[in-house]
Formats: structure tokens, sequence, C-alpha cells
């Protein structure tokens, strides 16, 4: 049996919630299989933790993040706790940038019997996966702004071709094992390459990467057209790749058509850490009130367990998060959980019960 440590920080408002519906959820998943242990290390950081240290995050914390096998968060912020800049607490942006997770995997994947954002009946075809670039960008410039005189504020772009190479290599993998279940083996490159030199650059280096994946098809939107067709007919994507901030902006619209960022989840990849989280923000308004959407966050255990199994060589972890995600779609299609978020009457306690039920 392999021994895995998962860090996992509740963080802040409904993330203590979500947090630990996912470990009672995730016990009884390893209770199914006899190759794997989770063990769970407890990790303070985010807006609470702040109001009461000074700090968002320690340096201990730091070090036993980089030890861990993997990382589970479950939400940070609070809008009533800022910076004296005005910004709010997200020590979760220098985990990635500290731990290089490079790549974001946002996917945007349609649930059975849900209420339809959008009026075409193809929405329920939507199954998309945004691949955001999650170390530099536009968010290169976090701890750099410059602001003049109470008169300019600058920042800054940064796209590395090390950063670029990695990160479309990575994409390029996941297009090809998407292809092999089904997928259209298709990769958008999204970017503003007709404006910035630095979008050209971007895409410049996408070319030269998909030259060595010939297999692959791939096309190409300018950020404004992506908006548009995501909204217009987002059942024709599979994997989209871009910016930092692009796929900041893009992923919750992609939350939007499928229902609400309550089933936006998330893994932040890089060669060596992972990090999973819902997408979501905290929701001080309903903390506590045992009405938060827990999908986000069971499925991102769920990438969580699947990155193990590759990453660790263990099956027992990659059947695992085969059987999270097909047990959520499982109860959706027969129609046993419908969220409060979308209008349904499951709370979050009463979701993650059913859940291990039918695990069980």
């Amino acid at each position: 049996m392999t021994r895995i440590e998962i860090a996992i920080i509740p963080g802040d408002g409904i993330g203590l919630e979500i947090m630990e519906c996912c470990t009672n959820v995730l016990d009884a998943l390893q209770d199914r299989y006899s190759d794997f242990q989770l063990s769970y290390n407890k990790i303070e950081a985010g807006a609470q933790y702040f109001k009461k240290t000074g700090f968002d995050i320690s340096d201990q914390s730091f070090v036993e993040l980089r030890r861990a096998d993997a990382i589970l968060l479950g939400a940070i912020r609070l809008p009533s706790i800022r910076h004296n800049d005005g910004t709010e607490i997200a020590p979760h942006l220098r985990i990635r940038t500290e731990l290089d997770l490079y790549a974001g995997l946002r996917p945007i994947k349609f649930y059975p019997n849900i209420p339809i954002t959008l009026a075409d009946p193809r929405t329920k075809n939507i199954d998309i996966i945004i691949v955001r670039e999650s170390t530099e960008g536009l968010f290169a410039s976090l701890g750099k702004s410059v602001i003049e005189n109470d008169k300019v504020a600058r920042e800054t772009m940064e796209i590395t071709r090390n950063v670029c190479e990695r990160l479309f290599d990575a994409t390029f993998v996941l297009a090809r094992k998407r292809k092999g279940q089904g997928g259209k083996g298709l990769v958008t490159c999204v970017d503003k390459a007709n404006v910035f030199p630095a979008m050209a650059f971007f895409r410049k280096i996408f070319n030269e990467r998909a030259k060595l994946n010939p297999d692959i098809t791939v096309n190409y939107r300018y950020v404004d057209a992506a908006a548009l067709e995501l909204v217009k007919c987002p059942w024709d994507f599979d994997v989209m790749v871009m910016e930092n901030m692009f796929g900041d902006i893009l992923s919750d619209l992609g939350a939007g058509i499928i229902g609400s960022m309550g089933f936006a989840p998330c893994g932040e990849i890089g060669d060596m850490h992972g990090l999973f989280q819902p997408a979501h923000g905290s929701a001080p308004d309903i903390a506590g009130q045992n009405k938060a959407n827990p999908i986000a966050m069971f499925v991102s255990a769920g990438m969580m367990l699947d990155w193990l199994g590759e990453k660790k060589k263990i099956i027992g972890c990659s059947l695992a998060a085969a059987d999270l995600v097909n047990t959520i779609e499982k109860l959706f299609l027969e129609r046993k959980i419908l969220p409060f978020e979308v209008g349904g009457n499951d709370s979050t306690t009463g979701i993650s019960e059913k859940i291990i039920q039918c695990l069980k």
C-alpha cells in the first residue's frame, strides 16, 4: 500500500464546509481500494489567517506544501479583508508561482438534468477543458505593479518560451488522451496576436509545438471571438489553451454556460507538484448555511486522484477518480441530487452523503 500525503487548505468561507465533505468522500473512496492510503495535513492560509496573524501563509507551510504529494484547496479570499493596496488576500497565486504550477486545467462539462443556461439543446454536449497558463502573463505583475503619483498605474505582461513550451506540450498530451476517449483531438490557441507582439510570440511557440504533434488538429481564436463562440457554439470546442488573464476570464464564462461556478473544478499542474481546487470563491454570503454546491470541490479531488494515479503509477487512485466522477454523473442523471445553487434542495452535506452512500 502506498501512503499519500495530501496538504489540505480549507481557506475561507464555504471552503471549510466543502473541504470537510470532500475528505469524507475521499475516505469513502479509499475504503474501496487497498493499494493507497491518504493522510491529510491541514494548513492554515487565506484571509482569516491573515486577519489573525498578519500573514497570508507561513514559510513553514510552504515547506509542507513542497513535501506533500498533492495539495487540495477549498476557497480563499474574503472581500472584507484586504491588503493596504486594496487587493484581496490570495496566497494561492503565490503558491502557483513558487511551485511552478504553470498549467491550470479548467474542465467545462454539462451535468444532466440541471437547468440549462443556453437555450440551444446542444448545451448538453458541452465538454471542454480550458488550459490556463497560471504563472505569468498579466499575473506576472503581482507584487511588481507601479503606481506613479496617483495618476498612472502600470502592469506588465510576461510570456516566456520556457513556460510556453511546457504548457503547450501538456496541452497536446491532454488533447491526445481525450481523443483516445472519444474526444475531438482539437486544440484551439486563444490569444490576441493581431494586436500584441507578446501574444504573437505566444502563438509562434504554439505553432512550433503543434508541428511536433501532427495527430492533433489545431485552430486559433482571438480572445474576443472565443468569448463570443463560447456563448454561441461552445460544443464546437475541445481543448483551449491561453494566457493567464484570458484563462481566468473565459473559464468563468465557461462555468456560466454550464450552470454555475459550483460546477467548475480546477487542477494547477507543474512538473513536480499539483494543486487542486474548485474555481469558485469563498461565497461568504452563504458560508455556514450548508447551501454551498460541493460538486466542483469533489471533481477537483477526482482530478487530484487521477493525477496521482498517473504520476505514482497507482491503479487504485485512477480507478477511484473514475468512480467519483461516474457516481456524480449517475446521481444527476437519475435526478437524485440538485444543489441549491441551481434551484434544488440538496444541501452541501446532503450531496456528500448521497455520493458516499452510492459509493458504498
